[in-house]
């Protein structure tokens, strides 16, 4: 049987192992080993055991960072030429309103160069001569030595952007096993940092970011490209994970019969969109919507905890969730069965979204739900009016969807509510442009990305098979 190594260090890609038929369909056709940081804890697996059938689970391996120089500034040296070659609008705009203001004066110093490398049509050069000097500096000496035992026929790499994952690439390409790697979410190719490593496949959610493939590394042309969908949506067509209203709410202390707006709070790294729930939290209490009752949900991976007091004086009209384990470091977190019910039932029974530029807005649209957007920095003084506007009018990523109809944009706290108000009464309003967003983001909405993982896992480097008809909830 093929053996297949999957590597995982983040929770976001946990669940899509964990809730659809991925890991399932790679058990029945090939030896599965995963190396995730969340069986770095009992807690985390004793979850694997229950749930990774015949698959060996085990700890991510210790990770070192690379050294300052010259492989952090090398690495800053390329991102900067392709930003001068390609242009990209979403990392120009962050560059102008936000990196470059924290930048320190030694690595900006590092853009004459790169504009020159970009200017002389040097960055493939440039980029190819990195790898090779990345490539010759381990990372993870554990990971090396376990790698060695186990020499599997294929690493998956389902966090290629982030910080742990890549230090196995090196020791993979030493020891001359493929790797395919999976692009984790729809905004990373035009938003992250250069991925300097080549890998020999790639997983994608859309045709849209194949033809961003295309456009940011073009040499992917030569390597098998798969199109999968969104795996971690799949648990969104189980049913066996659906609460009724009724159960849901008084899990919350809401109230059934009362409309429940949702406010989903993004990354505070990016925007502080405490400020605008908490603006809508006083709206509310005091009213404003009738009856109607907020629920406030914190990002999952950056729940601290630390909103609890700003909400309190606003129960019961309000009311906060909580979406982690605070006491477990964040690429360490894990989503347990409930959490995963709590996440999709909150979506389910939401009447309203509130948001700002996010994600969620998609989890909101494949229930149906509509979605109002702060188009407006809601931090007072606005620091990052400017960003968020960009995000709304010019990323790659954002920009088409914002286009094609499906949220309500709001410039002002009263065009939420007026939007809020509005969908409330109509809610099927934007039904279609919401489903048109959906295809856009996820190519497939049949709960199957799972299946289509497997299958394009199972038949690397070949095309993947396509589906058979017959489709069932993994959960039954």
């Amino acid at each position: 049987m093929k053996k297949i190594l999957v590597l995982s260090t983040s929770l976001l890609t946990d669940r899509m192992l964990r809730y659809s038929r991925c890991l399932e369909l790679l058990n029945q056709a090939a030896e599965v080993h995963i190396w995730t940081a969340s069986a770095d804890h009992e807690t985390g697996m004793a979850i694997w055991r229950e749930c990774a059938g015949p698959a060996t689970v085990g700890p991510f391996p210790k990770v070192r960072s690379y050294r300052q120089f010259p492989y952090n500034y090398m690495r800053r040296l390329n991102e900067f030429a392709w930003d001068f070659r390609l242009k990209p609008p979403s990392r120009i705009s962050m560059d102008r309103h936000r990196r470059r203001k924290r930048m320190q004066k030694r690595i900006r110093a590092l853009r004459i160069p790169a504009w020159l490398i970009a200017k002389l049509g040097l960055c493939g050069v440039f980029e190819k001569g990195l790898e090779r000097m990345m490539l010759g500096y381990q990372r993870t000496a554990e990971g090396a030595a376990r790698l060695e035992v186990l020499r599997p026929d294929l690493v998956v790499v389902l966090n290629p952007y982030l910080y742990h994952e890549p230090a196995l690439i090196r020791e993979a390409r030493r020891l001359k096993i493929p790797i395919l790697a999976l692009i984790p979410s729809w905004d990373n190719i035009s938003t992250k940092g250069r991925l300097v490593f080549r890998f020999d496949g790639y997983m994608v959610w859309s045709n849209v970011q194949v033809q961003q493939l295309d456009t940011f590394y073009p040499e992917s042309k030569k390597v098998p490209r798969y199109i999968i969908g969104a795996p971690q949506f799949d648990v969104f067509s189980q049913k066996s994970f659906y609460m009724d209203r009724a159960s849901f709410c008084q899990q919350y202390q809401l109230d059934p019969e009362r409309a429940i707006i949702l406010h989903a709070i993004g990354s505070p790294n990016f925007f502080r969109e405490e400020h605008g729930a908490l603006e809508l939290a006083k709206r509310v209490a005091r009213g404003d919507f009738g009856n109607a009752q907020l629920l406030v949900r914190p990002h999952p991976i950056h729940d601290k905890a630390e909103l609890t007091d700003l909400f309190a004086p606003y129960a019961p009209h309000v009311v906060l969730q909580q979406t982690a384990r605070v006491d477990i470091a964040l690429h360490r977190r894990l989503q347990t069965d409930a959490d995963v019910v709590s996440w999709i039932n909150t979506f389910r029974h939401a009447d309203v979204l509130v948001n700002t530029v996010s994600t969620v807005a998609i989890d909101a649209a494949l229930f149906g739900k509509p979605v109002v957007n702060l188009n407006f920095d809601p931090e007072p003084g606005q620091p990052n009016q400017e960003l968020l506007q960009d995000v709304s009018e010019c990323w790659t990523h954002y920009q088409p969807v914002m286009a094609l109809g499906g949220i309500w944009q709001a410039n002002s706290y009263d065009q939420v509510a007026e939007g809020i108000a509005t969908y409330l009464k109509n809610p099927q309003l934007h039904k279609e442009q919401r489903e048109a967003m959906t295809q856009f983001v996820c190519e497939h909405t049949d709960g199957r990305n799972g299946e289509r993982m497997a299958a394009a896992i199972l038949a690397f480097p070949e095309p993947a098979p396509p589906l058979c008809q017959e489709s069932r909830d993994p959960a039954e």
